[in-house]
């Protein structure tokens, strides 16, 4: 039995009755679709989503990059178990896909694109912003997804859609595959009838499998562990993505190892947990890095071991330090010359646990008290830099971030991705929950911020969700405040305006740079932008969008400004000014180096300084093998 539909329709369908599993719950895989519609897709997607809009829910973007943002935003906060599709037209539209695209593949998020491509058939060729290929005529725009996808497929005939989707879905549902997913849909194609078979519309359900460890890695794995004096796990997002924060806190409780954490990782352990230290490599707290200096075997679950984690490769210290890496991918279980325990994180943690237990296996109390006495000590740092002894004066960040720790509660979300914000967050930010820290750090994405809110919100719509933004980062992308408060979806908005990049800028004077094109400001005679601050009111650009703006000029405007918009029902920002790019932002300085190349010659006095120390950190590099 066939029914004869659009490509566009059969797809939106198909769509609609795709599920995902996980531990006996059942959702949908593609909840809702976002679209931006030109000619590439509007006679398309555009009318199969009027057709079937009752089976497939519809949110209107501004900006195609943001429309995936938001995606990812509702995906992350779903734990990978359901997400949305983004369609756009081809052209411009279809390469704005491409930084939201590299953002969920590099952090193992999935989504859904969608994108107009140029005719299959090539009877109108060129068509209006179309890419001419000379030595290829099969090449679009939508080529530039390849690389930045972890699946690819040209729809070029209507029957070609079946086993495209498929495959589509396969690598949505997978635990170590997952992220962009990009179906390039020729518009005449879309529009193209064909007889489908029913069975392609069957609802299918998708079991995101748990596998477990190889009886042999996990008994090489109990026998390192036992074997160390001073283990250090190290938590990354694939303990979130697994839904393994109580197995992790049952191994860390029963073993008496301290946890660590990556920006993903973060809340992993809530941050009162006794094992919790904090943040780990160049962002990190003095108390994880110095663990990890020492550390003779570092456990790492679920991370990537970025540069930022490894401070470059020049954290881990101790003579003789070994790595026992459990991880769902392959690839990453090996890194760092490691031991690799290939499992689901939860699954594996579990293991290691009742296999532990069967040795009554502890640290030694020596080793926790001396962990406990420096987590102490550095939250009495985070308190000082948290403290506002005047509170009628203007607020430094951290003060900021100390406002923000003292109204929530563990039911609030705080979204963050780049600038200044990122460092502090990780080193000072108090986290409550599994969920409350969400930092994309994996692509570091400036822009990400206000639309992943709004897909968080989306996902869980009883949550306080705050959008941490500087104005470099609010700058690139406001224009979901439009959305948000078109479809009344009550994020909260923490708009820090410091004149400027604060974070390149402060890289910018440690490397030579000499805070050069970072700060907002009018160009002096001598090219340089270190004038007067520009007449810039970004409250002003946010309430002309829609939302509701509070000003704040002190701590105390802060707290009350927070706390009306913490108990707001509409989209609602907070606007404050601390200290401006040039100036430090107050929290305590990096614990540990990054690895960002100083000119090797150069005549300027701070180049060249910055040079000296420069071959000081790269002497003490290791290569772990």
């Amino acid at each position: 039995m066939t029914t004869r539909l659009t490509v566009a329709q059969a797809l939106v369908r198909f769509l609609a009755a795709q599920y995902t599993e996980r531990d006996g719950v059942r959702q949908r895989l593609i909840s809702a679709t976002w679209g931006i519609f030109g000619h590439g897709n509007v006679a398309g997607l555009g009318q199969a989503l009027v057709e079937y809009g009752d089976d497939m829910p519809f949110h209107q973007g501004r900006n195609e990059q943001s429309m995936v943002h938001a995606a990812v935003g509702y995906a992350r906060q779903s734990n990978r178990l359901s997400t949305h599709a983004v369609t756009t037209s081809i052209g411009p539209g279809a390469t704005n896909l491409v930084t939201g695209a590299a953002l969920a593949t590099i952090n193992h998020l999935p989504v859904l694109l969608l994108p107009g491509d140029i005719f299959a058939t090539r009877v109108a060729d060129p068509v209006l912003q179309q890419l001419e290929v000379p030595y290829a005529g099969d090449i679009s725009v939508n080529d530039s997804l390849r690389p930045v996808s972890k699946y690819f497929d040209r729809v070029t005939r209507p029957e070609a859609l079946i086993p495209a989707a498929l495959q589509a879905m396969r690598v949505l549902t997978d635990p170590v595959e997952t992220g962009a997913v990009t179906l390039a849909l020729p518009q005449d194609v879309q529009a193209e009838a064909y007889d489908w078979p029913e069975e392609f519309f069957a609802e299918r359900t998708w079991v995101v499998r748990r596998p477990g460890a190889d009886p042999t890695e996990l008994a090489e794995a109990v026998r390192a562990i036992r074997e160390a004096q001073r283990p250090l796990v190290i938590a990354g997002g694939g303990v979130h993505h697994s839904r393994a924060e109580e197995a992790l806190e049952e191994f860390a409780r029963a073993t008496g190892i301290p946890v660590a954490s990556t920006q993903a990782g973060k809340g992993s352990l809530r941050h009162d947990h006794p094992q919790d230290v904090g943040g780990v490599g160049h962002t990190g707290t003095a108390t994880a890095n110095e663990l990890a200096r020492q550390a003779d075997l570092v456990i790492g679950v679920g991370t990537r071991y970025t540069d930022f984690t490894t401070a470059s490769g020049t954290l881990f210290e101790q003579q003789g330090v070994r790595f026992l890496n459990l991880n769902i991918a392959p690839y990453d279980g090996h890194k760092l010359a490691g031991q690799p325990l290939v499992a689901d994180a939860r699954s594996g943690l579990t293991e290691l646990t009742e296999a532990l237990q069967l040795h009554t296996h502890r640290v030694s109390g020596t080793y926790i008290d001396e962990y406990s006495l420096d987590k102490e000590r550095w939250e009495q740092r985070v308190d000082a830099c948290f403290e506002a002894d005047e509170p009628d004066i203007r607020p430094t960040q951290p003060q900021v971030l100390g406002a923000l720790d003292a109204l929530v509660d563990a039911s609030d979300v705080i979204i963050n991705a780049a600038g200044s914000l990122p460092g502090d967050l990780h080193k000072l930010w108090r986290a409550r929950s599994r969920d409350q820290y969400h930092l994309e750090y994996g692509y570091s994405c400036m822009g990400y911020e206000i639309p992943a809110a709004i897909g968080v919100k989306m996902a869980a719509p009883e949550r306080n969700v705050w959008a941490l933004v500087g104005d470099g980062t609010y700058l690139m992308m406001p224009t979901e405040i439009v959305t948000a408060v078109q479809e009344g979806i009550a994020i909260k908005l923490l708009l820090i305006q410091n004149h400027g990049y604060a974070s390149i800028g402060g890289l910018s004077e440690t490397v030579g740079g000499e805070r050069f094109g970072t700060a907002y400001r009018y160009q002096s005679d001598d090219g340089t932008y270190t004038g007067a601050p520009l007449p810039v009111d970004l409250a002003a650009n946010a309430a002309s969008l829609g939302m509701r703006v509070l000003r704040a000029k002190t701590v105390r405007d802060l707290r009350a400004a927070l706390a009306e918009a913490r108990a707001a029902d509409t989209p609602t920002c907070v606007y404050v000014e601390t200290e401006t790019a040039d100036t430090v932002s107050g929290p305590p300085p990096a614990q540990a180096w990054w690895d960002v190349p100083v000119a090797e010659t150069a005549t300027r006095p701070s180049a060249v300084k910055a040079r000296e120390l420069y071959e000081r950190h790269v002497s003490t590099r290791r290569r772990h093998l």
